[in-house]
């Protein structure tokens, strides 16, 4: 959530820097969020006034009373009464305004940094890079739901059957193959110094609110509602939520924590040939990387992030390619996101696997997440970012068809020691 003084102090350069988001009615939005401020802003100081007034009365009755002065000491008290009754309106409506304020703030996307691309889609995003090589398939190369089909491995029918669509089975050398990639990105991530934790695979409203799930991603969100958990979407979710309402000491800053979650999406509105397979799914796995940083390191640290994941990708030998996203294509919180792609020779297109994004204080400000440097009294919104390192569904999809031959499957040199097994 952008801070109101940051709104207040730099309203045309908000209102610019939104309009590369595509944010509709930008100027709209933060006019009136101001004036909600200016009017908060009276109604405190006619509240402060009120406060004082009874003060005084309430003084001047003690006064009047010591001094027998009876009629005065009551005409003090009615007027203190309704000195009490402004109050607890005013009270009322300054809530009412902070509680507007608060929601329109929430409505508001984080603003996007200044390396970020102008453009409204995915085809206007910038490729910084790529590497690997892409394998060139036997002319009777199959897709991996094939693949998958053919050698038992992984059983999308079972999971409708059990589900429904979007929920596999994995089965046999697809299950270890599936738990092997989790250990291993583990412990990449842990070697690079990250913590593991293993978080809830539920939240409440206030974790969801708190990394900007909500409001913006309620309709692709599972729910309990009885108990108004929800799903995570991403391990993301509860590992940043661990510093809600925290204040840290500037001198354990970074934190570098690590997790692997089950993920659960609802993926409305997604269907055609594109989401066949482990291409999209409703429940998949992947393992995350967060850190919580000073803000004067955190685009340092989102390089240094980036660089991780592509080390990850150059030993698993996949083909890939980095891209800065536009801004219409960027999610809300994020001020600068580079997402990966591996490219599925069997299907001949580039597939997402890995989103890697700098936050800056947008996620820190909805959860109160601050530090304190030595000597410093004053407290500062952290910055947070967090990286798929990696999702596994494309991975392994982009793993079983580029490393396809005529006797099966090859498994990459890095993953054999984990499988305990070289090929399908």
């Amino acid at each position: 959530m952008l801070t109101l003084k940051y709104i207040r102090d730099n309203r045309d350069e908000v209102v610019e820097r939104l309009a590369v988001k595509h944010f509709a009615d930008a100027e709209s939005a933060i006019d009136q969020i101001i004036d909600i401020d200016d009017r908060r802003r009276a109604v405190q100081q006619q509240l402060d006034s009120c406060l004082a007034e009874q003060n005084a009365a309430a003084k001047a009755i003690g006064q009047l009373m010591a001094a027998k002065r009876i009629d005065e000491a009551n005409a003090a008290k009615q007027k203190n009464a309704d000195l009490k009754e402004r109050s607890k309106q005013l009270s009322v409506e300054l809530d009412e305004l902070e509680r507007e304020q608060r929601q329109r703030l929430m409505q508001i996307p984080n603003l996007p940094h200044s390396s970020v691309p102008h453009g409204k889609t995915a085809a206007d995003n910038v490729v910084v890079r790529q590497g690997g090589t892409v394998p060139t398939l036997q002319p009777n190369a199959l897709p991996h739901w094939e693949l998958a089909k053919r050698h038992d491995i992984i059983d999308f029918e079972l999971g409708v059957k059990i589900t429904g669509a979007g929920f596999p089975v994995y089965k046999g050398k697809g299950a270890r193959l599936q738990r092997a990639l989790i250990n291993f990105f583990l412990d990449e991530n842990t070697a690079a110094g990250y913590r593991e934790v293993m978080p809830p695979h539920m939240v409440n409203q206030d974790s969801a609110y708190g990394t900007g799930q909500l409001p913006d991603k309620e309709g692709q969100m599972y729910q309990v509602p009885v108990d108004g958990f929800y799903l995570i979407p991403t391990a993301e979710v509860p590992v940043t939520n661990i510093f809600r309402d925290v204040v840290l000491p500037g001198t354990q800053l970074p934190v570098k924590l690590t997790a692997y979650t089950p993920c659960f999406r609802r993926e409305a509105g997604s269907y055609g040939k594109d989401v066949r397979g482990l291409n999209r799914l409703h429940q998949f796995d992947k393992v995350e990387i967060v850190q919580v940083q000073h803000p004067d390191r955190s685009y340092a640290a989102l390089d240094e992030m980036v660089a991780h994941v592509e080390s990850i990708l150059q030993k698993l030998e996949l083909p890939y390619r980095i891209v800065r996203l536009c801004g219409g294509d960027m999610s809300f919180t994020s001020a600068l996101t580079y997402d990966f792609e591996v490219y599925s020779a069997a299907q001949e297109r580039w597939l997402e696997v890995s989103s890697v994004s700098n936050f800056e204080s947008y996620q820190a400000n909805r959860m109160m997440l601050r530090f304190k440097d030595e000597g410093d009294k004053r407290t500062q919104l952290a910055h947070t970012l967090n990286g798929s390192s990696l999702a596994l569904p494309r991975v392994l999809a982009a793993l079983l068809e580029n490393n396809q031959t005529a006797n099966g499957i090859n498994i990459p040199a890095v993953l054999r020691s984990y499988c305990q097994f070289d090929s399908i």
